[in-house]
């Protein structure tokens, strides 16, 4: 098996495995399972996921820079994708299930609630990212490619954001995430800053190269 059908057939099996947590809330609202609140579950849970996949997203270039392994840069793409799924699935259950598909209740919550200010804008970022995820849109948009989809970590910040407003007593939850994302942008902080010591800008170069073909 050649490297490129190992990739292939990874990214077959990591498909069903994000979508598995859709159809096991779909299965739990035909069979009744959603608890007291289904509507509340379904939002939660929607939102949950979205927010694990953006992070799972943003965490492939600092394990790929620690293990070596270029290849699984070509898994970023589809995270981020089911990132922006869940996310979707997240606003699609709170219009249509919370507000009752009256799209004006949702302007008015996102002018007057800063939690819904926060994660509507995150989505809007996540918007033109999923849309210009292709290949033929990173050829077409060149260094502008990867100056958009820096927005990437400004839609974290406000999806982390978004979870603390939301969260009204037990911050423990979204604690975790911001723990993570800081973490992150630790990590992130000091690679950037040793990428920028003398005698690495050959490394810089290549990882600069990896990241334009990113998929």
């Amino acid at each position: 098996m050649t490297r490129f059908d190992r990739i292939a057939w990874s990214k077959l099996v990591l498909f069903p495995l994000a979508l598995l947590p859709a159809l096991l809330l779909v299965e739990g609202a035909f069979a009744n399972r959603l608890g007291a609140d289904p509507v509340d579950t379904l939002t939660h849970a929607t939102g949950i996921w979205a927010l694990r996949f953006l992070l799972l997203s943003l965490t492939v270039t600092p394990l790929r820079q620690w293990t070596g392994w270029n290849g699984l840069i070509r898994y970023r793409r589809m995270l981020g994708l089911f990132a922006f799924f869940y996310a979707t699935l997240h606003l699609l259950v709170y219009v249509a299930l919370d507000l009752g598909a009256y799209w004006a209740d949702l302007l008015t919550d996102i002018t007057k609630r800063p939690y819904m200010t926060v994660g509507f804008a995150a989505w809007l970022i996540l918007l033109p990212l999923a849309a210009t995820s292709t290949r033929s849109m990173i050829r077409r948009l060149g260094r502008s490619w990867q100056k958009l989809h820096r927005l990437v970590y400004v839609a974290a910040v406000l999806a982390v954001l978004h979870f603390f407003w939301l969260v009204k007593a037990d911050l423990r939850e979204p604690a975790v995430y911001a723990g993570i994302l800081g973490d992150f942008a630790r990590v992130q902080g000091f690679q950037s800053l040793a990428q920028a010591s003398p005698g690495r800008a050959d490394q810089r170069k290549g990882l600069k190269t990896i990241g334009t073909r990113a998929v």
